[in-house]
């Protein structure tokens, strides 16, 4: 279809294009419409990754439902416009999104139980620099490598110049030597 080389078409030109099933189509309602449907979305939908993937759904729903677009009950971005926020509404009340409400992602957790009980780590006060300070020099170099100042364990290796077997070794024994001061 030569029309859809053009970047606007006309609304029936477009519901033409779309009805029979013209694959080019697609980009240009795509271009034409995106915006604003993902405007109606992102205020249902206020989780910006979600609401992409409601916007894809969205458009993937208007290819396959093309042949019930009826021109007598409306505009065609009306039609597309009640896709979207019903698609939307279907996924907020959608047992996965509930769901997902009630789980944390794992990188966000533990910043939200620090946020939450107001925590921060600080050796000093925990008492654990002390018991560090009382092992063997050799462990104690590796741990403050490793734990205090963020080190990798290559990088300690690296540092310490050591084999990374043996760094491993050291930060094991000094963790089992601070298990029994615990004990």
């Amino acid at each position: 279809m030569t029309a859809l080389k053009k970047l606007t078409l006309t609304e029936p030109e477009l519901v033409l294009a779309l009805q029979s099933k013209d694959p080019a189509v697609l980009k240009t309602l795509y271009s034409m419409y995106s915006s604003a449907l993902y405007g109606v979305i992102s205020r249902i939908i206020t989780h910006t990754e979600l609401a992409e993937d409601v916007l894809q759904e969205t458009f993937v729903k208007i290819w396959q439902s093309a042949t019930h677009y009826d021109n007598t009950k409306g505009r065609l971005f009306t039609w597309m416009m009640n896709i979207a926020r019903n698609l939307s509404i279907d996924k907020l009340r959608s047992k996965d999104f509930k769901n997902s409400l009630k789980n944390q992602d794992i990188e966000n957790n533990v910043s939200f139980v620090d946020e939450q009980n107001k925590v921060t780590f600080n050796p000093d006060v925990m008492g654990v620099k002390q018991l560090v300070e009382n092992l063997k020099p050799d462990l104690q170099s590796v741990l403050n490598l490793v734990y205090y100042k963020g080190y990798t364990h290559v990088e300690a290796a690296e540092k310490l110049d050591l084999p990374l077997g043996t760094v491993k070794t050291r930060i094991r024994l000094a963790i089992i030597e601070l298990r029994r001061s615990f004990n």
